[in-house]
């Protein structure tokens, strides 16, 4: 009983799970199958519950400079010897997760989306004092830090930018639960408006960025649901509805 591990309950931060010694299914697979798979921007749709989060703090977790490697000992991946050397710890990461990204109205909304971008740029504090960039990337990033530049839309471009500069090494991006800012502005009437706004926070409207090596996403498929059953959405969306449901169904069909 002395060796029985705990179950992580509610715990979703990888680093912990594995430093407390709870309960972990090794699922380091998913990186040896995501750099040999290799894409620019990958998506993960699976149903709500199902360890997206989790698998999402692994890559960050695996991915980041400064990493602790030991956190995959006896894992899957640490057996990859060579994909390791390569990719263990080798890059700067932007970590976001809008899970809490909530609001009756766009402002509210958009209030807590800076938040969160907030507390990321405080992670990468040392960008302020950096002897690689410039004095004025330096006063872009103080800007950028105190909510001083309201052009949000290109923050996500910025800071990888920035990372780049000073690191040397092009910035995995991690996004966690994409989909809950316009699941909340669907439901509270001003989707359109986040939809632009999220349109331009991942790229597609400003600048390309061509400072990243990989852009991971996540979600589930709540959002899409609710708008099939009230009847307003395009058929492109209808399309990658079906799509997910059906690559879902296979996937539990495949372990079952």
């Amino acid at each position: 009983m002395a060796n029985t591990l705990k179950l992580p309950v509610g715990i979703e931060n990888f680093e912990e799970i594995r430093k407390l010694g709870f309960y972990y299914i090794d699922k380091t697979r998913l990186i040896e199958q995501l750099l040999q798979g290799w894409g620019k921007v990958t998506l993960f749709t699976r149903p709500r519950r199902f360890g997206k989060t989790l698998n999402m703090s692994m890559l960050r977790s695996f991915f980041e400079i400064g990493m602790d490697k030991s956190l995959f000992d006896g894992l899957y991946i640490s057996g990859n010897k060579v994909l390791c050397d390569e990719h263990m710890g080798k890059y700067p990461v932007i970590f976001l997760s809008f899970k809490g990204v909530d609001g009756l109205d766009f402002t509210t909304a958009r209030r807590m989306l800076c938040a969160i971008l907030k507390d990321e740029l405080d992670r990468h504090y040392y960008l302020k004092t950096s002897d690689v960039l410039t004095d004025e990337d330096r006063i872009l990033f103080t800007k950028m830090l105190h909510g001083q530049d309201d052009n949000i839309e290109d923050s996500i471009r910025m800071l990888s930018k920035l990372l780049y500069k000073h690191h040397g090494q092009k910035v995995v991006i991690l996004i966690d639960e994409y989909d809950v800012p316009l699941d909340k502005a669907f439901q509270n009437g001003y989707y359109k408006e986040m939809v632009s706004l999220i349109r331009g926070f991942s790229g597609r409207r400003s600048r390309p960025m061509s400072f990243y090596s990989l852009r991971c996403s996540r979600a589930a498929f709540a959002c899409q649901r609710r708008a099939f059953l009230q009847g307003s959405i395009t058929l492109k969306s209808i399309l990658l509805w079906i799509l997910t449901m059906m690559s879902s169904l296979a996937l539990l069909m495949m372990r079952s």
